[in-house]
């Protein structure tokens, strides 16, 4: 396994040296006291660290908020500028609409059929071609930029619908936090040991920033990594591949994908797979850190067909992430089996996690 690097090291003697500094004053390690705090404790702690990780998620919601208005404000200008274009292009358009309606043309008509010579006829003949090709051209002209301009008004639309929907999500995650925070106090409130619990939050919380965190993305990128080479493993692994007609099965025993994972990497020595009746639970530990993420598979067809792993579950040292880490995980680090990668005709129909197995139907998608 990769060791942690130098600013991380620096860090937990840092962190041994406050829970020395806790000893001499009276206070329980921050190790022991985590390792089997009580209900209380452990659920005012974890409260904490939902706090802080809750933080993170109105910072970024409030990023893409004023990057958003910042884009709303552009499409504004532009058509601004796309109505003042436009105004010109309509009274041009309603010039040649008028013409056809009040008979105006019906004279170039008359003078074709009044040509005196052939020459003449074909002189006329190329003049009325002109003046039809260039009033088809002002009205196309004039419909190329009004369908532009309702694109415009259209996307406008859909931002500030977006706008919208942020600025309530916005609103629920401080609600939230607000309340959590509320709850800490009150638990903390009256507590003879309080400053040794505040202390403890900080510990979590610092622990959780410099070490688990970064542990936690590292599994995520490999197994990321790991899933991307699935298919051929399992071109590789023809056994694990039943086949009864144009249906197809994959079966996936949870010792061969735990082996397979130690292949790709190392980590994995340390992290594991265990597939439950709809349930999948991977853990590991290491270095003090122990890791677990339970989730489950759902077949998607939105973009591309695929089978893509959900996190139900994230667990650091026995503390629960809230459900933005998990989505920002999700997020960041695509931990989907494509079936399409196997074979282009192939399409996922279901898959299902039973004791030790992973099952995922396939048919031909024609």
């Amino acid at each position: 396994m990769p060791e942690f690097n130098y600013r991380t090291r620096l860090t937990s003697v840092i962190l041994l040296l406050l829970i020395s500094l806790a000893l001499a004053i009276g206070y329980p390690a921050y190790a022991e006291t985590l390792a089997v705090p009580n209900d209380d404790i452990h659920d005012i702690l974890e409260k904490s660290l939902s706090v802080v990780e809750i933080d993170k998620e109105i910072a970024r919601l409030e990023q893409q908020q004023a990057d958003l208005r910042l884009t709303m404000t552009d499409t504004e200008q532009q058509l601004s500028e796309q109505e003042e274009q436009i105004s010109d292009k309509r009274d041009g358009a309603g010039k040649v609409l008028r013409a056809y309606y009040m008979g105006e043309r019906d004279g170039m008509y008359g003078a074709l059929l009044n040509a005196d010579s052939l020459t003449h006829f074909f002189q006329v003949l190329d003049f009325i071609d002109l003046v039809i090709s260039n009033d088809k051209h002002t009205l196309n002209s004039y419909i190329d930029q009004y369908h532009a301009l309702q694109e415009r008004y259209t996307e406008m639309g859909e931002k500030q619908a977006g706008l919208i929907l942020l600025e309530n999500r916005l609103k629920q995650q401080r609600e939230r936090v607000l309340a959590l925070e509320s709850q800490v106090d009150e638990q903390l409130e009256g507590r003879s040991d309080s400053e040794r619990i505040r202390l403890l939050m900080e510990e979590l919380t610092n622990s959780w920033q410099t070490a688990g965190l970064k542990e936690v993305q590292s599994y995520f990128k490999a197994l990321s990594k790991a899933m991307g080479k699935l298919p051929e493993w399992i071109q590789d692994n023809k056994d694990l591949l039943e086949t009864k007609g144009f249906q197809y099965t994959i079966r996936i025993p949870e010792e061969k994908l735990n082996a397979f994972l130690i292949e790709q990497d190392k980590r994995f020595s340390n992290f594991s797979f265990h597939f439950e009746d709809n349930k999948i639970t991977a853990s590991g530990s290491r270095d003090g850190m122990d890791i677990s993420v339970i989730g489950h598979y759902t077949i998607e067809n939105e973009k591309i067909n695929g089978i893509i792993f959900h996190v139900d579950e994230l667990i650091y040292n026995g503390f629960s992430l809230p459900d933005t880490t998990r989505a920002s995980l999700e997020q960041e680090f695509d931990l989907g089996f494509y079936p399409g990668k196997i074979l282009k005709f192939l399409k996922a129909n279901d898959v299902e996690t039973t004791d030790g197995e992973l099952i995922i139907k396939l048919s031909i998608n024609l």
